[in-house]
């Protein structure tokens, strides 16, 4: 497992309330049992060490992203702001969109996946249950096919309603779509040994202190397999076009 430093790890913006990363693929979130390096203690200590602060740091993890998923992330530097952006989550006020590279074509181009969803905490594994399963929770996102190349792979706009753990990769595989190099449920058929093909594109919220209007683009490594081989460049400026 590569070592993450503060190199691999773009900050798209920061204020004395909230600061919002790319974060990488392979970086937890947070600290975890494989006691490898994570997003929010390289955040901490350099925080700390840039502003000469003396006591630990306050960083908020209001969201999460998978260790295998890249993408924007915002984080809260004060405990007020960790609060309001928690109730902005909750109360599905913040827009997170994300990109896939499915296996195959979708029927239907664009539409709603739900499914009940429940953890096996022992493998960390995820699976689809029967509504009313103990301790299974519901699970929605809308999706959008953007482009496929000869229907072997696709590239999916995902919009969350919810914020389950592995819910996209999960949700896709159900229905037979697995995501483009996922070894854990089932996509890796074409693409064994390459990054799964899942990205946190942009993240949409009001400031919780400013209350300005806050949009956050951060794309997938274009140059990279699967994802170079689709034509982003129109879809990325129509994105662009929405950033306030």
């Amino acid at each position: 497992m590569r070592e993450f430093t503060m190199e691999d790890i773009p900050i798209l913006f920061e204020d004395n309330h909230i600061i919002v990363v790319a974060k990488p693929q392979y970086l937890p979130s947070q600290a975890d049992s494989s006691e490898d390096a994570d997003l929010l203690t390289i955040l901490k200590a350099f925080i700390k060490e840039r502003d000469g602060k003396a006591n630990d740091v306050y960083l908020g993890l209001v969201h999460r992203l998978d260790r295998v998923t890249g993408g924007v992330m915002v984080l809260a530097k004060t405990s007020k702001a960790a609060s309001r952006l928690s109730e902005a989550i909750r109360n599905r006020e913040v827009e997170k969109k994300y990109l896939a590279v499915i296996l195959g074509s979708m029927r239907e181009k664009q539409g709603v996946l739900s499914h009940y969803l429940k953890k096996h905490s022992a493998n960390n594994i995820v699976y689809v249950a029967t509504q009313g399963t103990e301790g299974a929770k519901l699970a929605e996102l809308n999706y959008k096919e953007l482009e496929t190349v000869n229907e072997i792979i696709s590239l999916e706009e995902i919009q969350l309603q919810t914020g389950r753990s592995h819910q996209i990769r999960v949700q896709f595989s159900a229905i037979g779509h697995p995501l483009f190099g996922d070894h854990k449920y089932g996509g890796d058929k074409l693409a064994e040994g390459f990054p799964i093909a899942l990205w946190a594109v942009k993240l949409s919220f009001v400031h919780p202190v400013t209350k300005t209007n806050m949009v956050f683009v951060c794309y997938p490594p274009e140059d990279r397999e699967p994802w170079k081989k689709f034509d982003l460049s129109g879809y990325f400026s129509v994105f662009k076009g929405s950033i306030e």
